[in-house]
């Protein structure tokens, strides 16, 4: 499959590059396979995380630009190390021998081929967990497609419902159009969430949104569009553990972690559309001990 990289259009930028020459898109990506760590990780959904933990491989570089991304130094300082395939599905069936109640990819999005290829291998040889792709929602409905039969359980982000702020935030445009889309045809392919008799997700699709501080707006036009667009089955995880990190320092809105007043706003609201499934995190004091240290190991 690396051979349609030559013009790559795997994410919504389209930059049509030949990656397989070394060249690079907005994602930063060529034809090298680069990640950041292979860990077990316990801060996850419930559903997710369980008390084995979620079998996550963090991949280097992102089709945004998002100014408060808490991964930043893989997601835009291309923080990591090239693997093979090879390795890469080594690494898939190592998790699984850990004991992790699912495969996780985080940031995966510039990398679906490499991906598809190393679940083939993995697969061959007994990979047999739940497969999450956990994406930041800016995708297109055709690679979606490609990995049908390959994910078992998207997890996208919802980030934002005003292209200003995208813009803004994220240097994109047109984000919340696209990435709903794109959560449309995951939801298609999937369906509701299923769990196992340990209340491990196996199937189907959880969304996500991350509270950003004076946005709360956004938010709530966010949590209104999801109750009266899509099935009332859905699940949606409402996270809260934002702090300013990155370029968010240098921004006055967002220089800040969430008040204990627009946290209340936001969960008032959220109960109040009855939405049935799904978390609101708890307003946390010292979020930034639960980003993973990205020493490349696994």
């Amino acid at each position: 499959m690396l051979e349609k990289l030559s013009n790559c259009r795997l994410c919504p930028h389209k930059c049509g590059v030949n990656r397989l020459e070394g060249k690079k898109g907005i994602c930063h990506c060529d034809d090298k396979l680069k990640i950041a760590l292979a860990s077990l990780h316990f801060y996850e959904e419930p559903c997710i995380s369980g008390v084995n933990g979620s079998g996550t491989v963090f991949f280097t570089n992102c089709n945004l630009q998002c100014k408060y991304c808490q991964n930043y130094e893989i997601s835009q300082l291309q923080k990591g190390k090239e693997v093979t395939i090879e390795h890469l599905a080594d690494i898939f069936v190592r998790q699984q021998q850990k004991g992790a109640h699912n495969l996780n990819l985080v940031t995966p999005t510039s990398y679906v081929y490499h991906i598809i290829e190393a679940l083939d291998i993995a697969k061959k040889r007994g990979l047999s967990i739940p497969v999450i792709y956990n994406t930041n929602g800016y995708e297109t409905e055709e690679t979606i497609q490609e990995l049908e039969g390959y994910i078992d359980v998207y997890l996208p982000d919802l980030k934002y419902y005003s292209d200003e702020i995208a813009k803004k935030y994220s240097g994109v445009d047109n984000y919340f159009e696209i990435a709903t889309k794109a959560i449309r045809q995951m939801y298609k392919q999937v369906g509701k969430v299923t769990l196992n008799e340990q209340g491990m997700v196996q199937k189907g699709v959880i969304l996500r949104h991350l509270v950003l501080p004076n946005h709360i707006q956004n938010t709530k036009h966010i949590l209104k569009w999801i109750k009266e667009n899509l099935p009332q089955n859905i699940w949606v995880s409402v996270m809260a553990q934002y702090f300013p990190t990155y370029k968010a320092k240098e921004d006055e809105l967002i220089n800040r972690k969430l008040t204990k007043k627009e946290y209340k706003q936001v969960e008032q609201y959220l109960y109040s559309l009855n939405l049935e499934n799904g978390y609101i995190q708890e307003l946390g004091k010292h979020e930034e001990e639960y980003v993973p240290e990205f020493d490349f190991s696994e």
